[in-house]
């Protein structure tokens, strides 16, 4: 067995028995029934994820931004040079990037994983390096990864979520960053969904036209080479996704075996969830959509998955910036259910 298929193993539906609990309490509480919507449903998720009415707080929680490079970044899906992402990386561990500013209003950790960034980068503080290759490979070619490439990486994101929940953390975020890393992320969700590639493939940091029209044509290549099959979700990932994709729907497995919520950001991790419910049905237990991205895709993925966006502030910057703004919502479920009185307690006449 590999970890990956003991990860698999570990996961398994919401409690039924904790769910009953919570909308029983939910419906004591001292207001209107669902009068909190999107809140409620939350809150009774959490409950019947971690087994137990009212769920622990999601906190403490840390963003984990794993960085890649892509090999179709050749393919001028985008006018950033590739190098950006090794100086993001510096920039996220210096603190000067968006996410940092965000999580420190959050109060939420940030860690970022280096599983396949092409530079060399040095150890520092807050870096995790678990490089399975310097980038993939040009998927309008030859698959951008080999399938024991694509499960290495899956693993990577695996270790980190649960050495984070062994160290005590509550509540995982998703981050991301890696140059051209919409045009993968566009073709995993039209090989998962079936979506056509132009429905599924943004502007991502703001391309023009002939650009995005690119990108579409290099997604409708990459697919039509490759041909990915939903029920093969390795290979299909292997075939046209990246290694920040793989280490995240990683780390979404890692959250659901731990019994811990995930709350994904943007179109990558829409993307990369795809793929961990493939692999594993049950882990969209543990899933909280944070956001609804600009991009396309992610409004077709997270229907996909039948999750609903807490926030949509047409963000488009990924990083983890939507998710992080959605954790005081998710904490502020888990309190309500938590420390709300009920009508019996607080001496309040029902309707």
């Amino acid at each position: 067995m590999t970890l990956l298929d003991d990860t698999i193993a570990a996961i398994r539906p919401l409690d039924a028995a904790a769910v009953a609990a919570a909308r029983t309490r939910q419906d004591s509480l001292t207001k209107p029934r669902g009068a909190l919507g999107a809140l409620e449903d939350v809150s009774v998720q959490l409950a019947g994820l971690a087994g137990v009415c009212p769920p622990p707080l999601p906190t403490p929680a840390a963003v984990v931004v794993f960085a890649g490079d892509h090999g179709v970044h050749a393919q001028g899906v985008t006018p950033w040079p590739q190098e950006v992402t090794a100086q993001m990386v510096a920039n996220f561990l210096a603190g000067g990037a968006v996410i940092n500013a965000l999580a420190a209003q959050a109060e939420a950790e940030v860690l970022v994983v280096d599983v396949g960034v092409a530079a060399d980068l040095d150890a520092v503080a807050g870096l995790l390096v678990h490089k399975v290759a310097p980038g993939t490979r040009d998927m309008t070619g030859e698959p951008a990864m080999s399938r024991a490439e694509a499960q290495a990486a899956i693993e990577v994101g695996i270790v980190v979520a649960r050495d984070l929940v062994a160290a005590g953390t509550r509540c995982l975020l998703t981050g991301d960053m890696g140059i051209a890393n919409t045009t993968p992320a566009a073709a995993l969700i039209a090989a998962f969904t079936g979506a056509a590639p132009a429905e599924v493939t943004g502007r991502g940091t703001g391309v023009d036209d002939a650009t995005l029209a690119r990108k579409i044509d290099v997604v409708m290549r990459a697919l039509a080479l490759h041909r990915p099959e939903p029920g093969d979700p390795l290979g299909a990932l292997a075939a046209v996704g990246g290694l920040e994709h793989a280490a995240l729907a990683g780390y979404v497995l890692g959250a659901a075996a731990a019994r811990v919520p995930v709350v994904l950001d943007g179109v990558i991790a829409d993307a990369a969830a795809l793929v961990a419910r493939a692999l594993a049905p049950d882990s969209t237990a543990a899933m909280i959509a944070g956001h609804r991205s600009a991009e396309p895709g992610a409004s077709v993925a997270l229907a996909a998955l039948g999750l609903a966006p807490l926030v949509d502030l047409d963000l488009r910057l990924g990083e983890g910036s939507g998710a992080v703004l959605a954790l005081p919502i998710v904490q502020g479920a888990v309190r309500v259910l938590r420390d709300v009185a009920t009508f019996d307690s607080a001496g309040v006449t029902e309707k």
